[in-house]
């Protein structure tokens, strides 16, 4: 049975910098592709980055360009997500997924992903 554990979040003040890890086991997902989504409170959960399985390829929502970045050890079976200059709209529970398929090409829709995590909390303080 595959897990993924996410851990990392945190209080952080603005312009402050988190790293979440998300750990894999139960299964290796060297090959799949692997995603980062958020979820605010009364907001629905939406894509933050991802990463295909050979690093190769890591679109980022637009909100988050140029201030987070994903990446993988699949030595490790581990993903993470650099964030930096957060701001207090980035404050959500955190959720890393992964597809469980050979991905070449980074997909950023929920209904793509067939593994989650549990979620961890960042809140971002002004």
């Amino acid at each position: 049975q595959v897990q993924l554990v996410e851990s990392g979040g945190g209080l952080v003040q603005a312009g402050g910098s988190l790293r979440l890890s998300c750990a894999v086991s139960g299964r290796t997902l060297s090959n799949s592709g692997m995603g980062w989504f958020r979820q605010a409170p009364g907001k629905e959960r939406e894509f933050v980055a991802g990463i295909n399985w050979s690093g190769t390829s890591t679109p980022y929502a637009r909100s988050v360009k140029g201030r987070f970045t994903i990446s993988r050890d699949n030595a490790k079976n581990t993903v993470y997500l650099q964030m930096n200059s957060l701001r207090p709209e980035d404050t959500a529970v955190y959720y890393c997924a992964a597809t469980g398929a050979k991905t070449i090409v980074v997909v950023t829709t929920t209904q793509s992903y067939n593994y989650w995590g549990q979620g961890t909390q960042v809140t971002v303080s002004s």
